[in-house]
C-alpha cells in the first residue's frame, strides 16, 4: 500500500475569469499559495473545485495546469469520477498521462446506484489505470455510503486502491476505517469541521477546501498533532475554527471563493446556477478574516 499521501491536502478551488472561463494564472497562484503554506498535496477538480459544473475539456485543462505548475513539488490528486464508467476511465487515463500521482474517484451521482453497481464501477476504473486510486465517499452527493467494511474489502481485493477520502461526516465510520482497515487502505478525512478530531484519531491526512484560505494555519494543527503536542494543536484549532465554521455554515463554495476574494486572491464567483454569498455571511467572514490577520500572514 502506498504511503505517499499524508498530512494536509488542499482541495483547490477553480478560479473563473470575468467572462466565466478557467482563470489559469489564478489557478497557478492558488497552487503556489498552498505549497508556500506547507501543504503536502493539492487536489484538482474536487467538489471544492466545482468539477460537476465544468465541461470535460475544462476538467482536463484544470488537471493539466495543476500537474504542470506543481512540477513535482507536492503530489497531485486528480478527481476523475463522472456519471458513467466510460467517462471516468477517459478522465482517469488523461490525468494519468498528465502525470497526476493519485486518481480520486467519486461514485456516479444523480442516480443513486446499488452497492453492487458502485463496487463494479470502482473495480472497472481501477483495472483500467496504473496509478493509485482513492475512493471518494460523499454520500450526500451520490446517495451511496461506502461503509468501512466495504472499503476494506475493496482495498484487499483491488491492488491499486490505496486511499479512501471519507466525506460522510460520520466520525464513527472514520474511526472504523482508521482502526480496522489501516493495514490495507489509507484514510483521508474530507470534512473540514473534523480536521482536529480526525488527526487526533489517527487519520493519515485531511483534505480541506478551507486550506485554500489558510494553509499554514491548518498545517500548523496537523504538524502539532504529528508531534504529539496536542495542547498546541488545540490552541491553533481554536484560533481558526470560527472562520471554518462560518464558511461551513454558509454555502461552502461561494464562501470559499468570497474569502479568497477578500484576501486579494481573485478567483471569481461560483459557477451559476450557484448564487453568490449572502451579505450577512460575507460580513461575518470579512470580520473573522480581519481578526485572524490572514492578509498580513500571507503578505
Amino acid at each position: 500500500m502506498s504511503s505517499q499521501l499524508s498530512g494536509v491536502l488542499t482541495a483547490l478551488a477553480t478560479p473563473f475569469t470575468a467572462n466565466g472561463g478557467i482563470d489559469e494564472p489564478a489557478l497557478r497562484a492558488l497552487v503556489d499559495r498552498s505549497i508556500a503554506g506547507g501543504v503536502d498535496g493539492v487536489v484538482a477538480c474536487g467538489s471544492t473545485g466545482e468539477f460537476a459544473a465544468l465541461s470535460s475539456a475544462e476538467r482536463r485543462l484544470v488537471v493539466k495546469t495543476v500537474v504542470e505548475h506543481t512540477a513535482g513539488r507536492v503530489p497531485v490528486v486528480a478527481q476523475t469520477g463522472a456519471t458513467s464508467t466510460a467517462e471516468t476511465i477517459e478522465n482517469s487515463l488523461h490525468a494519468q498521462n498528465c502525470g497526476a500521482d493519485v486518481l480520486m474517484l467519486i461514485a456516479p451521482y444523480y442516480v443513486p446506484l446499488s452497492m453492487s453497481e458502485t463496487i463494479g464501477y470502482f473495480r472497472a476504473v481501477a483495472d483500467a489505470v496504473e496509478r493509485p486510486v482513492m475512493l471518494y465517499n460523499y454520500p450526500a452527493a451520490t446517495g451511496v455510503n461506502l461503509d468501512a467494511g466495504t472499503v476494506g474489502k475493496l482495498a484487499r481485493d483491488v491492488e491499486n486502491i490505496h486511499y479512501i477520502k471519507d466525506s460522510s461526516g460520520d466520525m464513527e465510520q472514520a474511526t472504523q476505517l482508521i482502526h480496522r482497515h489501516s493495514e490495507h487502505i489509507t484514510t483521508i478525512i474530507g470534512s473540514d469541521s473534523l480536521i482536529l478530531a480526525a488527526l487526533t484519531e489517527g487519520a493519515t491526512a485531511v483534505m480541506a477546501g478551507t486550506a485554500n484560505l489558510m494553509p499554514r494555519e491548518i498545517v500548523a494543527v496537523q504538524r502539532a498533532v504529528a508531534a504529539g503536542d496536542f495542547a498546541t494543536a488545540r490552541a491553533e484549532w481554536n484560533r481558526i475554527y470560527a472562520l471554518i465554521d462560518a464558511i461551513l455554515s454558509a454555502p461552502f463554495i461561494p464562501a470559499v471563493k468570497a474569502t479568497l476574494n477578500i484576501l486579494g486572491i481573485p478567483v471569481g464567483t461560483a459557477r451559476r446556477p450557484t448564487a453568490d454569498l449572502a451579505p450577512a455571511s460575507l460580513t461575518r467572514i470579512e470580520e473573522l478574516v480581519r481578526q485572524l490577520q490572514l492578509h498580513e500572514a500571507y503578505a
